[in-house]
């Protein structure tokens, strides 16, 4: 240690002290213990091949944290190596991944709420192992591997299917949640106005702001205050803050959407955002935008629309005058049964 060697080896598995190898760590020295006499631990030495002579820093075959398991398979496929680096976002070395382990994984396991469109599920959706799907939407396109429990009630939200899934299982709802499910339930409805709403929805809320101790008319109020200040968006985010996308045929389709109590406040988002709609359409590769601006006082959406066609389905769908470029829908506020079902129609014929 005195002399500041860069290595020892200690033979016939002899007991180093605590001292030793506190001085060896301050001088980073290394300490090798070996149950093996001095001869034969000089014979190994020479025997020995230092790891750059085998080692290789370039074409190495790598994987992150983030690659889907099927890209994984087909980059192993097509090498010899029986186990494969995993790098974290920095590229340092986290582990390795074998082939034998990979044959084995499992697929994650997701369940589907709101929604059982593969456009709206998470990325890898088509991966994972879907186990329910509990949704009030029109059925589309998820595909499973196995049968699986699905629950679809012709309801206004959702979150009303949750609230007698707890009653069902006689499960006690904090009022932390029940609170949320009340929020949603309000959002949804359009605190009770939206066609969609249910009485089942409407006692289902009244009984969860009962115990999350709310106020719905004071709590909707403030929701929608809150959900129209778009103050610090830009016009793209705006359009997307509650879209959903679709397809018909081949078509494909999305639809946004904004609710507001404030006339005035509607005026200003559709000068936001009318301008930048073809572009965020051409951007994201779809046919067609609908924006609903919603108007919940009075019960009516104003309706912008871009992309080829895009206008003359909706005069189509709502039998309007072909002149017809400001589109107000009187009554219509639900995206869901109002507007999307009869776009469809229009987009089928």
């Amino acid at each position: 240690l005195d002399l500041n060697v860069s290595c020892i080896v200690v033979c016939q598995g002899a007991e180093i002290s605590d001292e030793i190898i506190a001085q060896a760590r301050r001088k980073e020295i290394v300490i090798i213990r070996t149950p093996h006499d001095t001869f034969t631990v000089a014979r190994l030495i020479n025997q020995s091949i230092p790891v750059n002579c085998f080692m290789t820093k370039e074409g190495l075959i790598t994987f992150g944290m983030k690659d889907y398991v099927d890209d994984v398979k087909a980059v192993m496929a097509t090498k010899k190596f029986r186990d494969f680096p995993v790098l974290d976002g920095n590229k340092s070395f986290l582990g390795f991944i074998s082939r034998r382990r990979l044959l084995n994984s499992r697929r994650k396991q997701v369940i589907l709420v709101d929604h059982n469109e593969k456009s709206q599920a998470v990325d890898g959706v088509e991966e994972a192992d879907v186990l329910e799907i509990i949704d009030h939407h029109r059925l589309s396109s998820i595909q499973t591997i196995g049968p699986v429990f699905f629950r679809n009630q012709p309801v206004g939200c959702t979150a009303t299917i949750i609230y007698q899934m707890y009653q069902e299982e006689e499960i006690e709802i904090d009022s932390v949640t029940a609170s949320l499910l009340c929020s949603a339930i309000i959002s949804d409805t359009l605190m009770f106005r939206s066609p969609t709403c249910t009485s089942l929805d409407e006692a289902s809320a009244r009984r969860l702001a009962e115990i999350g101790n709310i106020n719905i008319e004071e709590l909707a109020l403030e929701m929608f205050n809150a959900g129209s200040n778009l103050k610090g968006k830009s016009a793209e985010e705006i359009i997307f803050l509650d879209f959903k996308q679709f397809t018909v045929n081949e078509t494909v389709i999305g639809v946004g959407q904004v609710n507001s109590m404030n006339t005035s406040e509607l005026r200003e988002i559709k000068a936001m955002v009318l301008p930048h709609m073809e572009e965020a359409r051409k951007k994201n590769n779809l046919d067609m935008i609908f924006f609903m601006l919603t108007d919940i006082v009075t019960e009516s959406t104003r309706l912008l629309c871009c992309g080829p066609e895009a206008l003359s389905k909706v005069i189509m769908a709502y039998d309007l005058n072909e002149d017809t470029e400001d589109i107000i829908l009187r009554g219509v506020v639900s995206r869901k049964k109002q507007l999307v079902p009869t776009l469809v129609g229009a987009l089928q014929q």
